[in-house]
């Protein structure tokens, strides 16, 4: 295996704005070889995400490791167990770990979760976000039968999972927030939201309130700026509002930005405002896996997502994700 070679994704460059495929390099190095107690892993599906931008800045406020100029970029990522010495996994089981963007992993057993290959009807369910959407709504919003819920960010990979929980938790009706007509039209057609606000067509606060004239009972907030602040304005008394993202400052070319809140609208109608972040909540992991595998197989779920296929395709996964281009998750099938 020592003449074997694989590739792998290197950070060539920190971004000064938007993501740029010269910001990164393809190189081939030899697959390694595992010691005892490591696994070796041969990559099949990566997934991307727009944490990973602000990762590439070299200091952030996420609590996950920046990444490295001159380094393989990770994240998570399915594959097959070659080689596991002195552990209890066998080639050919199915693992997830966290060193995506290269062919081959090397990695610590314990780095490596074994899935069982039966839970989901497509392996690639497996990097969905939909743990971070079930807890949004779960336990960020409190989503309650007969709620009008608004999610923000609707058509990504967390918000197009969000809306059709909300449905299940019972939601009477279910707004959304994307920036073009195409995806609202998918929205509404394909993953049963009654309504969507379009970013740039107008203040998103009129559009809320013509979408919801009896206001909002609960928000899943993926993007904050404008839509956290008309939300604020829309929402009844006794509304639950959950920090879920902070796309609108996560993807500014011009930086980190703040969000101004109207505090006393919060105290005045008895409103709850919450951030809520999966590594809080990683309990829930098994209980949406349940969920996610029984709503696929009885079609009370679908899983929204756009593949690209090799390694080279990588870079240009992340950027589109982060322009917008497609509805649902990115997976880059290796």
């Amino acid at each position: 295996m020592t003449n074997r070679t694989h590739r792998e994704v290197r950070l060539a460059a920190r971004p000064q704005g938007p993501v740029t495929e010269d910001l990164f390099e393809i190189v081939e190095v030899p697959v390694p070889e595992p010691g005892p107690g490591q696994v070796l892993v041969r990559n099949t599906l990566m997934g991307v995400a727009a944490v990973m931008r602000t990762l590439m800045d070299e200091t952030s406020v996420v609590p996950m490791p920046s990444y490295q100029l001159g380094e393989p970029l990770h994240g998570s990522a399915i594959g097959e167990v070659v080689a596991a010495p002195g552990t209890d996994l066998k080639p050919g089981d199915l693992v997830e770990h966290q060193l995506g963007w290269r062919e081959y992993a090397l990695l610590d057993a314990g780095q490596a979760h074994r899935l069982d290959p039966d839970l989901l009807p497509d392996p690639a369910g497996h990097l969905s976000q939909g743990p971070t959407a079930w807890m949004g709504v779960v336990r960020g919003a409190e989503v309650r039968p007969g709620d009008t819920v608004f999610v923000t960010g609707a058509a990504g990979g967390v918000g197009s999972l969000a809306g059709q929980i909300a449905r299940l938790r019972g939601a009477t009706r279910v707004i959304g927030s994307t920036g073009s007509q195409q995806k609202a039209d998918r929205l509404i057609k394909e993953f049963g939201y009654d309504a969507v606000v379009i970013r740039g067509a107008g203040p998103i606060e009129e559009q809320l309130r013509r979408a919801a004239p009896e206001g909002i009972d609960a928000l899943f907030d993926n993007v904050g700026g404008e839509q956290l602040q008309a939300a604020i304005a829309v929402a009844n008394r006794g509304a639950r509002l959950a920090i879920v993202g902070a796309l609108s400052s996560q993807l500014s070319q011009d930086g980190p930005a703040t969000t101004e809140i109207d505090t006393f609208s919060l105290l005045a109608r008895s409103i709850t405002l919450r951030g809520v972040a999966l590594y809080d909540h990683l309990d829930l992991i098994p209980e949406w896996n349940a969920q996610f595998g029984k709503g696929l197989r009885d079609g009370t779920l679908t899983f929204p997502h756009a593949r690209l296929r090799g390694i080279e395709q990588a870079p240009r996964a992340l950027r589109e994700l982060t322009e917008g281009r497609h509805l649902g998750a990115v997976i880059v099938e290796l």
